[in-house]
C-alpha cells in the first residue's frame, strides 16, 4: 500500500513589507491631516479662486502655449534630427550647433533676449542676404510681442531637446532595417515614414511625452514677459490680495491636472501602439504559416524506384 504524503502549502510572509506599508500609511495620514485641518492653508480662498474666470483664462493661455510649442518643436526637432543623421557634414554640423546652443542656454535667458530683440534690430526683413532684395520688412517690436516671443522662445529651446529624442529613436532601430528597406528599392522618404519611424516611435514616445509635460510646466517661465498665463496671473492676484499660499495651491493643482491629462494621453497612445504591433505580429505569423502550407501542398511527390 502506497503512502500518500500530503503537502501543505504555506504562503510566504514578508513582515518587513507589512511594517513598511504601515509606516507609509501613517506618514500619509499625518500629511493629509496636517494639510486638510490646518486653517492657514485657507482652503476657502482656494475654492473661491480655483474656477475664477481670470484663472481659467490663464490656464487657457498655458494650454495654448503648450499646444503650439509642442507642434512646432516636433516639426523643427524632426528636421534637426534628420539633419543630424544626414551624410552631409554641413547639415549635420549646423544641426549640432543649433542643438548645442539651445540646450546650453536657460529658457529664461532666451525669452529675455528675444523680448529685447528690438534693441538690437529695429526691423526684421525677409529677402536675399547681402543684397538689397527684400520681400517684406517689419518692425521688430510689433513682430515679437508677448505671445509671439513666448512661442518662439519655447519652440527654440524645446526643438533642441526634441531633436535629440527623435535622433535617439532612429538610432535605436536596427541598422539591418535600413539595409532591408534600401534593398527593396524604396525611396528615402518612404523608408523613413513607413518602415523606420513606426519602429522608432517605441523609443520616442515615452521621452517625447516627458518633454511635453516639461514644456507645460516650463510655460511658467514666460512670467518674465508679463504675459497673463497661469503662473503670472496667480502672481498678480496674490500680490494684490496677499493670499499667497492658497493661490499658489490653485496653480499647483491646475498644473497637476494638466500633467495628469497628458500622462493619460501618453498611456492611451502607448497602449494603442502596442495593440497595433501585436496585431501586425499576428498577421505576419499567419501569413508565414499560410505560405509554408501552400509551399508544402504544391510540391511534387517523389517516387523512389525499387530495383
Amino acid at each position: 500500500m502506497n503512502n500518500v504524503e500530503t503537502i501543505k502549502v504555506v504562503p510566504a510572509r514578508y513582515p518587513l513589507r507589512t511594517v513598511g506599508a504601515i509606516v507609509a500609511l501613517f506618514v500619509l495620514a499625518v500629511v493629509v491631516q496636517s494639510v486638510a485641518f490646518n486653517p492657514r492653508w485657507e482652503w476657502s480662498v482656494f475654492a473661491r479662486w480655483f474656477f475664477d474666470p481670470v484663472i481659467l483664462e490663464g490656464v487657457g493661455q498655458t494650454l495654448l502655449l503648450t499646444l503650439i510649442g509642442t507642434a512646432l518643436s516636433v516639426v523643427i526637432g524632426g528636421l534637426l534630427a534628420l539633419a543630424r543623421l544626414s551624410s552631409s557634414w554641413l547639415l549635420s554640423s549646423l544641426a549640432w550647433g543649433y542643438i548645442w546652443l539651445f540646450r546650453s542656454l536657460p529658457l529664461i535667458v532666451v525669452l529675455i533676449i528675444l523680448y529685447n530683440f528690438s534693441y538690437l534690430y529695429d526691423t526684421l526683413s525677409l529677402g536675399v542676404p547681402f543684397t538689397s532684395i527684400t520681400w517684406g520688412s517689419f518692425e521688430t517690436i510689433n513682430v515679437l510681442g508677448q505671445f509671439s516671443t513666448a512661442v518662439v522662445g519655447l519652440t527654440l529651446v524645446q526643438s533642441a531637446y526634441t531633436a535629440e529624442i527623435i535622433r535617439g529613436g532612429f538610432l535605436g532601430v536596427d541598422h539591418g532595417q535600413y539595409e532591408a528597406a534600401a534593398a527593396l528599392g524604396l525611396p528615402a522618404s518612404r523608408r523613413t515614414l513607413r518602415i523606420i519611424l513606426p519602429q522608432a516611435l517605441r523609443t520616442i514616445l515615452p521621452a517625447g511625452f516627458n518633454e511635453i509635460i516639461s514644456l507645460a510646466k516650463g510655460t511658467a517661465m514666460v512670467y518674465v514677459l508679463a504675459m497673463p498665463e497661469l503662473f503670472y496671473t496667480i502672481q498678480m492676484i496674490y500680490n494684490r490680495t496677499q493670499e499667497v499660499i492658497p493661490l499658489l495651491m490653485v496653480g499647483a493643482v491646475w498644473y497637476l491636472v494638466i500633467t495628469t491629462v497628458l500622462s493619460a494621453i501618453q498611456h492611451l497612445v502607448e497602449r494603442a501602439l502596442a495593440r497595433s504591433e501585436r496585431r501586425s505580429a499576428v498577421n505576419t505569423t499567419r501569413a508565414t504559416r499560410t505560405r509554408s502550407v501552400t509551399t508544402q501542398t504544391t510540391q511534387e511527390p517523389v517516387h523512389a524506384s525499387l530495383s
